[in-house]
């Protein structure tokens, strides 16, 4: 891939990164692939031989981009693994994996690495891509610039031997392990093959067809979730530029400093973009926010009444809205951070439809689609034309997708796992008897081919009155409102439902300072009765159309936001149902006293 793009293309930029001072600089292709040529001669001379697994345990950064490709040149397994993760997590991983090779991004992950390496006999070798000081007593570990200080002084044998492996790498090669978040159970590597990323990006090649080299892409997801994984690929294959974004938690900055014109992110920053628009148009003067409101009405029927439809828009809504998106709508999207919107993938996570609507008709794309680790990412998503929004989209080209027994979505083709790794009863539990893949989602396909997700099949729960409950569709439709930041729905096996609500405390400590109430703490705030009646309002609100039986009929609101540390999330922000009810098991009884 970085060889094509150098013959084609060598001094346009491949990747931008951050230096140690967060100023950007570019990596050009030519670069990029001397880059990747130097590392490969590395892990050879380090004794990495084809079918090895090779970790990364780092935040985004291009040097991570770098040991994938490196690892493929040696025909050996490239392993991400999740920056966030402890080091109890890293053990796990690095036995399974039998890694013996692991690079660290910074200093914090080198010493959890260290901690985890004293469980791992089989890691010889820790590589710290930050420069920082070693451990006085660590003799296995060695700092990014002398690894590739290794490859660049390794002889002509080292060079011809990675040469071979590559001449003889063949489709059926693992690629790579993409370690499943564990919701439930322990994680598993799903084994992804050449072949599977061959299907993943000649599939996309048509799928998304809109995007250019003209295009620049932010990797802001993790760079171990596959779906980050999945586009960036698919960028550097159409020789896009990618800007590595390596805190998430900077990406309001830096989301402005790149101005991308495409980005995958997860439903979850849409949503607090969402928030952000609508508190500044409540704001404005009634002039002004009669303004806003009409532009948005001319937005929707021309971007989702006609253009959705693939139809002419007539004469003078075309005006209109040209006339609104000059006016209103480029100022929206300046303002985020993306002058020259192309497409945005959104997935990962259920997202409203009135999110959807709403970007929509301002001129910003949102690509729904919905994909696993174990199917290469994308499975469906959203077509430029005649999608139906609060679907998943329809399928990717050479994917098949059906609905098997209790309602549950199957996936069969070429992009789809060769199994878990060292787990053969799981990767056997993982298929139906004529070869489909269980995704372990609940849904239907519409008479259009529409794939509509209701719940995790695990996650469905039917309260004492005998009702089916999917809880997602109900934290989805709340994590729209200013003031929920996390939501856990309750209620299985229970008279009615409840719900453990994360609150975003600034946005109380706003309102309870407004309405001069007086708190002493978090949870004195969060105890104040005119609050309480306050969120009750909005969660009647935001239940509206939803049948009686759904409807949150008790609810608590925490003094504290459910973590990855604390074992309530996973890494990839979905929480642990099992873990909450038992960690908030006095609270929820509380609710059904």
């Amino acid at each position: 891939m970085s060889a094509r793009q150098t013959d084609r293309r060598p001094d346009a930029p491949a990747l931008a990164g951050q230096d140690e001072q967060e100023r950007w600089y570019d990596i050009s292709w030519r670069e990029f692939d001397r880059q990747i040529n130097v590392a490969a001669k590395a892990l050879a001379s380090l004794g990495v031989k084809p079918g090895a697994c090779v970790g990364t345990f780092s935040a985004n950064r291009p040097e991570n981009l770098v040991t994938d490709f490196a690892c493929y040149r040696n025909r050996a397994i490239s392993v991400s693994i999740y920056a966030t993760s402890s080091p109890e997590q890293v053990a796990y991983i690095v036995n399974d994996a039998s890694i013996a090779v692991l690079f660290a991004g910074n200093s914090t992950q080198y010493h959890f690495a260290r901690e985890a390496q004293q469980h791992c006999p089989c890691m010889t070798q820790i590589i710290v891509i930050k420069p920082i000081e070693l451990d006085e007593d660590d003799n296995t570990s060695m700092l990014w610039s002398d690894f590739m200080k290794l490859g660049e002084n390794s002889g002509s044998s080292i060079e011809e031997e990675v040469r071979r492996r590559c001449d003889e790498a063949l489709p059926s090669d693992i690629a790579t392990l993409v370690y499943t978040s564990g919701t439930t159970g322990e994680p598993k590597g799903a084994m992804l093959t050449h072949a599977n990323y061959n299907a993943a990006l000649e599939a996309h090649k048509i799928a998304l067809h809109m995007l250019s080299t003209d295009d620049v892409s932010m990797a802001f997801l993790p760079l171990s979730h596959i779906f980050e994984k999945g586009f960036t690929y698919v960028c550097l294959m159409l020789g896009i530029k990618v800007a590595v974004n390596r805190d998430p938690r900077a990406i309001q900055d830096t989301i402005k400093e790149v101005r991308p014109t495409c980005m995958c992110a997860v439903p979850r920053f849409w949503e607090k973009v969402y928030t952000a628009v609508n508190d500044k148009i409540a704001s404005m003067s009634p002039l002004s926010r009669a303004m806003v409101n009409m532009a948005l009405k001319v937005g929707r029927k021309r971007n989702i009444d006609y253009v959705r439809r693939g139809l002419k828009a007539p004469f003078w809504l075309e005006k209109s809205y040209r006339f609104f998106d000059r006016k209103i709508f480029s100022q929206l999207r300046g303002a985020i951070g993306i002058d020259r919107p192309n497409i945005f993938p959104t997935a990962g996570a259920p997202v409203s439809s009135e999110i959807v609507e709403f970007f929509h008709s301002a001129g910003l794309w949102l690509m729904v689609g919905y994909g696993l680790s174990e199917t290469t990412a994308t499975v469906t998503c959203f077509h430029k034309i005649n999608y139906e929004i609060g679907s998943v989209g329809k399928p990717l080209p050479s994917v098949k997708v059906k609905i098997g027994e209790n309602s549950e979505v199957l996936v069969k083709g070429p992009t789809v796992m060769r199994g878990y790794y060292n787990k053969p009863e799981a990767s056997a539990e993982a298929f139906t008897a004529d070869g489909w893949f269980r995704t372990g989602d609940a849904g239907y396909i519409d008479s259009e081919g529409a794939l509509f997700l209701t719940d995790r099949i695990k996650d469905l729960f039917k309260t004492s009155n005998g009702k089916y409950i999917a809880p997602q569709m109900i934290e989805t439709r709340l994590g729209t409102d200013k003031f929920i930041e996390q939501v856990a729905i309750i209620g299985d096996s229970r008279k009615f439902v409840s719900a453990l609500i994360v609150p975003n405390y600034e946005a109380l400590r706003e309102w309870a300072d407004s309405n001069k109430i007086s708190y002493s703490s978090v949870e004195d705030m969060l105890g104040n009765q005119n609050l309480l009646a306050m969120m009750e309002a909005r969660l009647e609100k935001l239940q509206k159309g939803f049948a009686s039986y759904e409807k949150i009929k008790r609810f608590t609101l925490l003094p504290h936001e459910f973590t990855m540390d604390n074992g309530e999330l996973t890494n990839t922000l979905k929480i642990k149902r099992r873990v909450i009810s038992e960690k908030y098991a006095d609270q929820i009884e509380a609710m059904y006293s």
